[in-house]
């Protein structure tokens, strides 16, 4: 069985879903914002940004031709403004906030407007930051993602001395190796991760925590240790002909894509999984020329963790969904060709709270396929963080508000705490542990003798 689709016309694979304004375009957005908010009511835009952007005072300073100005603002508050400019779930945050769409008007484009103003300012090699004066003690940050640089750049700027240590052999994490090329491909993340090496931060890659260096070690190097080490692999499906070629997981599909390997994928793609990377692989497969892109999920569309305007996009590209629709088995003789599924309903509730899936007896079918794509989460670093000997919960890191650990010098945030966030969520969280180790440094300084 398969679906036969009709897609719009060809898209390419790394042509931009939301490309650079000109200047008039500029010009003319930036005049829109009615510059809400004031000392006693913040603006909902900036109420609805986790990383606390002040929207309204950039928007003027662009609009009064001062760009420079506009991208200190942004970097300020978020030091992969850059980068957020073209992955942020704006829809979702700033410019859902917009008091434009309460009116029934269209939102301010306030991510295309951050993206020229720090555009402007990375191309001119701006310097917006410097250390205040230096403190002697030193903190270790474990992952080079959103997370673990928001973090060191802020401890930076407070004066301490930062390293960073990072697996792979660039910094971003998801950034540079998962988020689809259509958002993000590398720049600005390399231009962004020198301004926070320019504050004096130390990056060390291709070092692993149990493998190149030990949890003991780096808390004897460190007065204070940050985790950024998100999550790991994509999760297997478990079912029988995984193993079969032109079964992908979902990063490795994504990663190869922007390494510039495109993958030989058919005419007939099938998805499993609801959220947003699931979304994301199946927009790429249009990209990739497959007339027919399938996204089989288990639960309902009111249940899908995808955002609803991601959802709405995928489906304007001609992706179709299966609802209520589980996978059984991959069938195929040294490569897929079709998946048995099985049709669901809706039980009682699981751990999550929502209902969970059930099968229905007798419902089985076959979708023919060229290519499938699992988008169903991935693996929790539990064996990496028990080094370190703090408290886990499912897996994760738990923390408190300040972002510490059970161990009280160990602090962590991005994915590792809660299984999956936003690239901004995850700036947020670095900033504010950056913010609590401060404070038990500063405590931690008051009671030595």
């Amino acid at each position: 069985m398969a679906v036969a689709t009709n897609l719009p016309r060809a898209l390419s694979v790394y042509e931009e879903i939301h490309p650079p304004l000109s200047e008039s375009q500029v010009l003319l957005e930036s005049d829109r914002c009615l510059e809400c908010g004031g000392p006693s009511a913040p603006a909902p835009c900036f109420e609805a940004c986790p990383a606390q952007v002040p929207v309204p005072q950039f928007i003027r300073a662009i609009r009064e031709g001062r760009p420079d100005e506009a991208a200190r603002l942004i970097f300020e508050a978020n030091i992969l403004g850059g980068s957020c400019a073209r992955v942020c779930p704006v829809e979702e945050l700033c410019e859902g906030g917009c008091v434009l769409v309460k009116e029934g008007r269209r939102a301010v484009q306030i991510g295309r407007l951050q993206r020229f103003a720090t555009d402007v300012a990375l191309q001119r090699q701006l310097h917006f930051f410097s250390r205040t004066q230096a403190k002697l003690q030193s903190v270790g940050v474990m992952g080079a993602g959103p997370a673990g640089l928001a973090c060191a750049a802020e401890l930076a700027k407070r004066g301490y001395e930062v390293v960073i240590y990072e697996s792979r052999s660039a910094p971003g994490g998801l950034i540079t190796s998962a988020i689809a090329p259509y958002k993000q491909l590398r720049e600005p993340l390399p231009q962004e991760a020198a301004m926070i090496e320019r504050l004096g931060v130390k990056f060390h890659y291709g070092l692993t925590v149990g493998r190149d260096i030990s949890a003991e070690e780096l808390k004897r190097r460190h007065v204070a240790l940050f985790l950024g080490v998100g999550l790991g692999r994509d999760l297997p499906a478990r079912l029988e002909g995984e193993g079969l070629a032109n079964i992908w997981n979902s990063l490795e599909f994504i990663e190869a894509i922007k390494n510039g390997d495109l993958p030989k994928i058919g005419s007939t793609v099938a998805i499993i999984g609801g959220g947003n990377t699931a979304i994301d692989v199946a927009r790429e497969a249009v990209r990739l020329g497959a007339t027919s892109v399938i996204i089989l999920y288990r639960r309902t569309e009111d249940q899908m963790p995808a955002f609803k305007h991601e959802v709405k996009a995928a489906r304007k590209e001609g992706v179709h969904f299966y609802w209520l629709t589980a996978p059984l088995k991959f069938i195929g003789e040294g490569r897929v060709r079709a998946i048995e599924c099985i049709h669901m309903k809706l039980g009682a509730p699981d751990k999550s709270g929502r209902p969970a899936p059930e099968p229905i007896p007798g419902t089985e079918f076959l979708l023919e396929v060229d290519t499938v794509i699992k988008a169903i989460g991935q693996e929790r670093h539990s064996k990496l963080l028990e080094q370190f000997g703090i408290a886990l919960a499912g897996g994760l890191v738990k923390v408190n508000e300040s972002f510490q650990t059970s161990c009280e010098s160990i602090f962590a945030g991005g994915d590792c705490i809660n299984g999956g966030c936003t690239v901004v969520e995850a700036v947020a969280h670095g900033k504010r542990a950056a913010a609590g180790i401060d404070q038990y440094l500063s405590r931690v300084v008051e009671v030595k003798p």
